[in-house]
């Protein structure tokens, strides 16, 4: 795949870093072999946190996010369709990491589309993002690659159209938006649950929520991640319905 699709998939992303490693990453493994290793390495992770394929709640999770996974709709969105065309792992453990990996995948494509469809671009989504207080800037610009200038650039484009104001902080109408586009991403990721019914979806938050929790405990993941997950959610097992 040509570094510009790969680019524009993944929308966030420095051209310059995916130009650097595409295609000469293909030199060093192939496809097939780069998937293998992705997986096992998750896999050996999550057993290193004492997971295992009969852990309580693993066997459950798996089966309901997989049913999530497979029957999500792929309109319109092109990294999930892509993982979702790769072969099923057969384990318990691996079909819950590889049933994870596509819902999430399927929630960032319809993040993309709505910040597509609002005119933000990728590189000041992320501006966008810090501004809103999600995540630290010079996180943002160590994880996705951002030069002064190019970071610099993109406020002032955002500040152009008032949604931030010089000193890199949201004015009304940027919180506005930030808050709609996180609201539209929720509500388009929905549909992945759609094969679930209410009572499986909190059978499912139930047997995840533990597993987290273990995995956060492990003291491998930043508190601080692009995606702004929040730590405090674990608080509660419920699937909030």
């Amino acid at each position: 795949m040509p570094a510009p699709v790969v680019t524009a998939i993944f929308y966030n992303f420095s051209t310059e870093r995916v130009t650097k490693a595409i295609p000469g990453i293909w030199d060093i493994g192939t496809p097939a072999e780069m998937l293998r290793v992705r997986q096992d390495t998750a896999v050996a992770a999550l057993r290193g946190y004492g997971l295992a394929d009969d852990t309580p709640g693993v066997p459950q999770a798996a089966e309901l996010a997989g049913i999530a996974a497979r029957s999500a709709p792929v309109d319109g969105r092109p990294l999930f369709a892509a993982n979702l065309a790769l072969p099923w792992p057969d384990s318990p453990l691996a079909g819950l990491w590889h049933a994870a990996t596509l819902l999430r995948e399927h929630r960032g494509d319809g993040h993309v589309a709505t910040l597509v469809a609002e005119g933000i671009s990728g590189r000041e989504s992320n501006v966008l993002h810090a501004a809103a207080g999600a995540v630290p800037a010079d996180f943002i610009k160590r994880s996705r690659d951002y030069s002064d200038a190019e970071w610099d650039g993109c406020v002032a484009a955002l500040v152009e159209r008032g949604l931030l104001t010089p000193d890199c902080t949201l004015t009304e109408a940027g919180r506005q938006l930030k808050d709609h586009v996180e609201l539209r991403t929720d509500t388009l990721a929905l549909s992945a649950l759609g094969a679930l019914d209410d009572d499986a979806l909190e059978r499912l938050f139930a047997a995840l929520t533990p597993i987290t929790r273990l995995v956060i405990a492990g003291g491998d993941i930043p508190a601080a991640t692009p995606m702004a997950l929040r730590r405090d959610e674990l608080d509660d097992d419920s699937a909030g319905l």
